[in-house]
């Protein structure tokens, strides 16, 4: 690789840095739209609060733990103590090529944002403070493990050894199906179980601005484009390619969210939009390199349809997922990363035949192993952390808190100032704040879809 070769790649993933780094408000704003008035500054909290947390712990252990030396041999676990106080991420590469600093900055977002997945199931509901603690844990115990499984490739030069999933089983994740959302979906599952529902649920709080929703769902959909484009890690065909199957996907995604919701319901929804949107780019996360334009189509479309049906399945299972985080990004996550077996393109970037392209099973069997691993990993960790956090320090709020919501008793705060009513101007007390927000957005309106 000549300078200027590799002085474009770095540019490019240092733009990729900056739409990714976006994310982390876009999810902040998809997320606060979608609770209610008394509830968006925590939402925002547990955002920012995971990326802080994920941050300090990734630059300590978590580089190491995933792209490190893998302990033995053995594909589980990087050792986290490569590059501990070591120089190795402050010097440029002896021949021209990515510096290691970026790569470790653009990785470090794809653990925060991760992690902040999370909250989405559980919305309203948590203790901040056990929110924290459990970012932290979840972060070193699950998805360093499973990111060093998934992102960690063996060493041309033979002087590391990656995951297991990359290299001995090869099953295809481009830029985090596995290690990302089913991790985070099937994450936010277990914490469900161990957390309860909310109090009204099933008449959970309606989204108390679906304008704030939509916006956070287009920024979330411009860093997105970062988050898969910068996976390829050069600015190349590879990344074009990317680009242009998250483009296909995201817009077959939204049409087949709201064929259903309209069939369903009676109508195409601005909530459906954004949700068929990030279920279709949920989707195309692991399968952006490998199918072709069409390809990028029916997955995009797939998940946008199949999602719409499971976020429903909550109200029959009783599962109380906030805001759709196992309905869209678990089954996003799944169905994207299997229908790799069957739809890859040996023509796309990674260069793999699916079963329609005279493959075989080869493939398809690969990615569903790679999908029951995480899944079933993820699950009993997450348990166990959940479960012992919940009986040592308690991760529920008490019912007084939820009912007033966590903006003001937690934070202290309150996300909109109200002027009462017939005083044009004369603001009101927080504690008031909240009871006129209350009495502006019903609390105990229809489900969220």
């Amino acid at each position: 690789m000549n300078e200027a070769v590799a002085a474009a790649d770095t540019a490019w993933i240092l733009a990729a840095f900056c739409a990714v780094s976006l994310m982390v408000a876009g999810l902040a704003l998809f997320y606060g739209g979608m609770v209610g008035v008394r509830n968006t500054l925590n939402m925002a909290m547990m955002i920012f609060g995971a990326l802080a947390v994920v941050g300090v712990l990734w630059i300590v252990v978590g580089y190491s733990a995933v792209f490190g030396d893998s302990l033995g041999g053995t594909g589980l676990l990087g050792n986290p103590l490569d590059h501990l106080g070591s120089s190795k991420l402050l010097t440029a590469p002896a021949s021209p090529g990515l510096p290691p600093a970026i790569f470790s900055a653009f990785q470090l977002l794809f653990a925060a944002i991760t992690v902040a997945l999370i909250a989405g199931a559980v919305a309203d509901r948590m203790k901040f403070g056990s929110w924290m603690a459990f970012a932290g844990l979840w972060a070193v115990l699950v998805y360093f493990p499973v990111a060093h499984w998934v992102f960690a490739f063996d060493a041309a030069d033979g002087s590391t050894t990656g995951g297991w999933i990359a290299n001995t089983l090869g099953a295809i994740d481009f830029a985090g199906g596995t290690a990302v959302h089913i991790n985070a979906g099937v994450a936010g599952l277990a914490l469900v179980l161990v957390l309860g529902r909310r109090r009204l649920f099933p008449n959970s709080p309606r989204p108390h601005s679906l304008p704030l929703t939509m916006l956070g769902a287009g920024i979330l959909f411009f860093g997105w484009f970062g988050f898969n484009g910068g996976s390829a890690l050069s600015s190349g065909n590879s990344a074009a390619v990317v680009v242009l199957n998250t483009l296909a996907a995201s817009c077959a995604g939204i049409c087949a969210w709201l064929i259903v919701e309209r069939v369903r319901e009676g109508h195409a929804t601005s909530l459906g939009a954004s949700s068929g949107l990030i279920a279709a780019l949920v989707g195309i996360t692991p399968a952006c390199g490998a199918v072709s334009p069409l390809g990028a189509l029916a997955v995009g479309a797939a998940c946008g349809a199949t999602c719409c049906f499971a976020v429903s399945l909550k109200f029959r299972f009783g599962l109380d997922d906030s805001l759709d985080v196992v309905g869209i990004h678990l089954v996003g996550g799944v169905l994207g990363t299997v229908l790799i077996g069957l739809l890859a393109d040996p023509s796309a970037p990674n260069g793999v035949a699916g079963l329609f392209y005279g493959g075989g099973v080869a493939q398809l069997w690969r990615q569903a192993v790679a999908v029951a691993a995480v899944l079933a990993y993820t699950f009993v960790m997450t348990w166990v952390i959940a479960k012992t956090l919940d009986l040592t320090s308690g991760i529920r709020v008490d019912g007084d808190s939820e009912a007033e919501g966590l903006d003001i008793t937690v934070h202290g705060e309150t996300a909109y100032v109200f002027d009462t009513i017939g005083l044009p101007g004369k603001s009101v007390a927080p504690g008031d704040a909240v009871t006129a927000a209350t009495a502006i957005t019903s609390a105990a309106a229809d489900p969220v879809h």
